[in-house]
């Protein structure tokens, strides 16, 4: 019997809109910082919050996209977001003042938080069900190219042509995000109108309950990868390999893409605990091995086991999240996960750097590959031992409906 499609061309679209979508935020989240501080003049503290503002209105705007998602259609809300992320990206060029700016950021925030909400939403309902842990995995090398390419396009922009072409540049990358989301048709899902469940509104409906457990141990783990974010490359040069720096995530995208085509499928064949398990392991033997790190042949081996490890890991559980859900709270579910997510980078990049001013970072990477294990029993009880539970009650209720 043939697989249903995977590929099709709302598959590419919306995998193609979203690379452009965080081009854009990777090139402009590893220059403003240094832009605030060279050409604004501003504290460090106040340069950090060009990263802060912009994530805090995308975990704030998330939710408020989900339920919006469950009324308007996913298309609508994705064309809104990506035309407030384009437009948003124009302002760049006008403020002389970190208040200007962080007001951008606080709209381009916006746009982004309700974009991502939209394309997560809308790419799980265009994915086969029977294939979507491989589809979802497909889609999110989309997220780690851009993390590859956009601080590398990012730096280069900055320093060999200036601010303006670096905006220029985030431009016409965000417009590209905005021309592939035009390409995207409306997806045959159709969510049913529920009059009694729009009328009402209240915090809760602002959040996926089902979404919860998996985006509790996402954001776990995601205070290790804000580590890595934050100061591989400063660690790489604390340890004399500052001329291989730029090579870790290129190695981590390379293997990543390498192992994509098996582990997806597995995913959709054995299920997400014969994933998860064995790749919170490597994860932490990746972050063991990088701690121990003293010439390129470790610090590069290190790069590629959490390639296979984190790279794993955040697709499967935000495929675990929308799976979860009822499909028309697939919208809600997104949001709850990257929100929850996106907190945990947020917290994880200031106690990391608490810790770090403390300590050195091979301590600090240590550290944490000990901390990941506790993610094992964490999934275990948030994921695993409650989906086996369900099952076993729904199993009971149909044997009493049976008898």
């Amino acid at each position: 019997m043939d697989k249903p499609k995977l590929w099709t061309k709302n598959f590419i679209s919306i995998s193609f809109s979203n690379l452009f979508l965080f081009l854009t935020f990777y090139i402009l989240l590893v220059t403003l910082p240094s832009y605030a501080l060279d050409e604004l003049h501003s504290s460090s503290s106040m340069a950090g919050l060009m990263t802060t503002i912009f994530l805090l209105s995308a975990i704030i705007s998330r939710p408020i996209a989900g339920q919006w998602l469950e009324r308007a259609g996913n298309r609508k809300v994705l064309l809104t977001a990506l035309i407030i992320f384009a437009v948003a990206s124009l302002f760049y060029f006008l403020p002389k003042t970190m208040i200007g700016f962080l007001i951008i950021r606080l709209l381009h925030g916006i746009g982004f938080g309700m974009a991502t909400t939209a394309v997560g939403t809308l790419v799980a309902d265009t994915i086969p069900a029977s294939r979507r842990g491989e589809g979802m995995g497909y889609f999110a090398m989309s997220t780690n190219l851009a993390m590859v390419f956009g601080p590398f396009i990012g730096l280069m922009a900055m320093q060999q042509w200036g601010a303006r072409t670096l905006f220029t540049l985030s431009v016409i990358v965000a417009f590209c995000s905005l021309i592939t989301g035009l390409i995207v048709k409306h997806n045959t899902f159709e969510t049913p109108v529920e009059t009694k469940s729009h009328s009402s509104f209240s915090v809760k409906s602002l959040f996926e309950a089902s979404a919860v457990p998996i985006s509790i141990v996402g954001s776990f783990m995601a205070i290790v990868y804000s580590a890595l974010l934050s100061f591989v490359s400063i660690y790489a040069s604390e340890i004399h390999l500052e001329n291989i720096a730029s090579m870790f995530f290129v190695v981590y995208a390379i293997i990543l893409l390498a192992s994509r085509p098996f582990t997806g499928k597995w995913l959709d064949q054995y299920g997400p605990n014969v994933i998860t398990f064995p790749c919170i392991v490597l994860f932490a033997i990746g972050m063991f091995i990088l701690s121990q790190s003293n010439g390129a042949v470790t610090f590069l081996t290190s790069a590629g086991l959490i390639g296979i490890g984190w790279g794993t890991l955040f697709p499967t559980f935000q495929t675990i999240a929308i799976q979860d859900a009822e499909p028309r709270k697939r919208g809600l579910a997104t949001a709850t996960f990257l929100s929850i997510y996106d907190t945990g980078i947020a917290l994880g990049s200031f106690i990391v750097g608490v810790i770090a001013s403390k300590t050195d970072y091979s301590t600090l990477y240590c550290f944490f590959s000990f901390y990941i294990l506790i993610g094992l029993v964490l999934f275990y009880f948030l994921h695993t031992k409650r989906s086996a539970s369900a099952k076993e009650s729904n199993q009971k209720q149909t044997n009493v409906q049976e008898i």
